[in-house]
C-alpha cells in the first residue's frame, strides 16, 4: 500500500557547512491504489496453465495417433564462451517446488485459461480443456509427470542431458513438451552457476600463484566474489534464483532475495549468504567535498568492530587512499585489530579502468602502510589484514583474470582484493549462452518405443539425442 508522510520527516543527519537551508515540502496526498484485483495472483505466476508458449496449446493434435508417452530432455549444447566446456547445474529444484508440486490445475485456473485463450487465439478448438479437466479429475490436479535429474550443484560436460521428463499417464501425451517452456528457464540458474564458478576458478588460481596459504572459511575464495546484481536483473524472481545459483560457490551477497530463495526451496536453515556494512556514494557525497574524511571516519567509529567497506572515489580516490585512510585515519584503521577483536576496513574504487585503478590503490596502501606489509611465498606483496581494497565496478569474467594478472606482475598477491559483480553476474547472459535445449528423444505410440531425433543439414550444432537416457 502506498502511504505518505503528513509532515517531514526528522533530519537526524550529521551536519555540515557549506549548502543551503530548504523549504519543508508539503505533504501528498496519494490515492491508494491496492484494489483486490490489483493485488490479486497474475495467471503467469499462478497459474501453470498460462505459464507456456501460445503454440503449445495446439500441440496435443499434433502426435501421432495413438501416442501414449512422450520422453524428453534438457541439455547444453556448448557454451559460446571459449574453453567453457563444463556446466555446473542448479535451479531445476526451485522450479519444481514453486509451479509443478502439489494440487497446480484447479477448476479455477482451467476456466481462466480457457478464458483467456477464447481472447488470445482466432478461432476454437485450441485449447485442451479435456485434458486439463481429465489432470484434475483423475490425478486431484497433480501433475502426472516423472523428473529424472543430476544432481544439483554437480559440474558435468556441455551435452550431457540434465534432466529428463516423460508422462506417467499414457492420456496425458501432451503435458511433457507444454512444460518445455517453463522448464527451459532452468538455463537462467545454471548458467549463473556456471559464470560464477569459472570466475571462481580463476580467483583460485590467483590466489594459489601469489602465493596464499590460508584456504580455510572465511580464507580462500570464498568470499571473493560479491553478489552486486539485485538492482541489476530484470526482476525480483530473477534476484532470488540466480543470486541462489551464485551462493552454490561464494558466501558473499547482497542480494537479499537469494537468502529468501534458499531458505524456501533448499532448506538453508538460516541465511546461507553474508554481508557487511557498506557505504554508497549518497552517505558520503552528502557531506561535502571538505567533508569526505569525516565521513570516512563517521563508517570507521560507527561500526568499530568486523568488516567495514568504504565506497572512495567520489571525489579522488588516489587522494582518499593517501591522505585519508592511509594518513589521518591510518590509526584508527590499525586499531581494529586488536586482542581477540578482528576488523578490517574494505577500500571501494567504483570508476576508471580497474586493473589500472586497483594498481595505483594497491602502490599508495602498501607503502602507506608498509611497517606492516606481508611478502607471501611467491614474493608477492599483501596488505596486512586490517585493510583489503574491493574493486566493483566492470567485474566480469574476463576481467577478474586480466585484473589479477596485471596485480601479480606489478608483485601484489591476489589476496589483497576482493571483487563485487551485479549486472554482468546476474544479467550479462542468455538462453543461448550455453545454447540450452528440450528436446524430445523418444515417444511411445500404441505400446511401441521409437527413437526420436532431429539432424538439421543446415546446422549440426542443433543435433538431438535419441533413445531414452536415464
Amino acid at each position: 500500500m502506498f502511504s505518505c508522510c503528513s509532515s517531514p520527516p526528522v533530519d537526524s543527519s550529521p551536519s555540515y557547512s557549506g549548502g543551503y537551508e530548504a523549504e519543508p515540502a508539503p505533504p501528498v496526498d496519494i490515492p491508494d491504489y491496492t484494489t483486490p484485483s490489483d493485488v490479486s495472483p497474475v495467471g503467469w505466476t499462478d497459474n501453470l496453465i498460462l505459464a507456456t508458449d501460445s503454440y503449445k496449446y495446439s500441440h496435443w493434435k499434433q502426435y501421432p495417433k495413438g501416442t501414449e508417452y512422450v520422453y524428453s530432455y534438457f541439455e547444453s549444447r556448448g557454451c559460446e564462451r571459449e574453453g567453457w566446456n563444463e556446466v555446473c547445474f542448479f535451479g531445476l529444484q526451485y522450479f519444481i517446488k514453486r509451479y509443478l508440486m502439489g494440487k497446480v490445475i484447479t477448476r479455477e485456473k482451467i476456466d481462466e485459461a480457457e478464458a483467456m485463450c477464447a481472447e488470445h487465439f482466432q478461432g476454437e478448438g485450441l485449447f485442451y480443456k479435456e485434458g486439463f479437466e481429465y489432470i484434475l479429475e483423475k490425478h486431484g490436479g497433480k501433475l502426472p509427470i516423472a523428473i529424472k535429474a543430476i544432481p544439483e550443484g554437480m559440474v558435468v560436460p556441455t551435452k550431457t542431458a540434465l534432466f529428463t521428463m516423460v508422462n506417467t499417464d499414457p492420456k496425458c501425451f501432451w503435458l511433457t513438451n507444454f512444460l518445455e517452456t517453463l522448464l527451459v528457464q532452468v538455463w537462467y540458474p545454471m548458467t549463473v552457476c556456471t559464470n560464477s564458478r569459472y570466475q571462481k576458478l580463476s580467483i583460485h588460481k590467483a590466489l594459489k600463484e601469489t602465493g596464499n596459504e590460508d584456504w580455510s572459511i572465511p580464507g580462500g575464495s570464498c568470499f571473493k566474489l560479491h553478489d552486486f546484481g539485485f538492482r541489476g536483473v530484470s526482476s525480483v524472481e530473477s534476484a532470488a534464483i540466480g543470486g541462489a545459483a551464485h551462493l552454490v560457490n561464494f558466501l558473499g551477497t547482497d542480494t537479499v532475495a537469494a537468502l529468501l530463495c534458499t531458505k524456501r526451496y533448499y532448506q538453508s536453515s538460516k541465511a546461507c549468504g553474508y554481508s557487511i556494512p557498506a557505504s554508497e556514494h549518497s552517505t558520503i557525497t552528502s557531506w561535502g567535498v571538505t567533508g569526505e574524511v569525516d565521513a570516512m571516519r563517521n563508517m570507521l567509529t560507527q561500526y568499530p568492530t568486523g568488516l567495514v567497506a568504504c565506497v572512495s572515489d567520489s571525489f579522488d580516490v588516489f587522494k582518499a587512499c593517501k591522505e585519508y585512510w592511509g594518513g589521518q585515519l591510518k590509526d584508527l584503521i590499525k586499531g581494529r585489530i586488536t586482542g581477540d577483536s578482528f576488523g578490517r576496513l574494505v577500500v571501494r574504487p567504483d570508476s576508471g579502468d580497474p586493473a589500472e585503478t586497483c594498481q595505483q590503490i594497491l602502490t599508495i596502501l602498501c607503502e602507506q602502510f608498509k611497517e606492516d606489509v606481508i611478502t607471501t611465498k611467491t614474493g608477492h606483496k599483501l596488505l596486512p589484514p586490517y585493510i583489503r581494497v574491493i574493486q566493483g565496478d566492470g567485474v566480469d569474467y574476463e576481467s577478474v583474470p586480466k585484473i589479477l594478472d596485471k596485480l601479480a606482475k606489478a608483485g601484489f598477491a591476489a589476496d589483497n582484493m576482493v571483487f563485487g559483480s551485479g549486472g554482468a553476474l546476474l544479467q550479462k547472459l542468455n538462453r543461448d549462452t550455453f545454447k540450452c535445449a528440450f528436446k524430445c528423444s523418444e515417444i511411445t505410440i500404441n505400446g511401441k518405443v521409437t527413437e526420436v531425433f532431429k539432424d538439421p543439414i543446415t546446422d549440426k550444432g542443433k543435433a538431438s539425442k535419441k533413445g531414452r537416457l536415464t
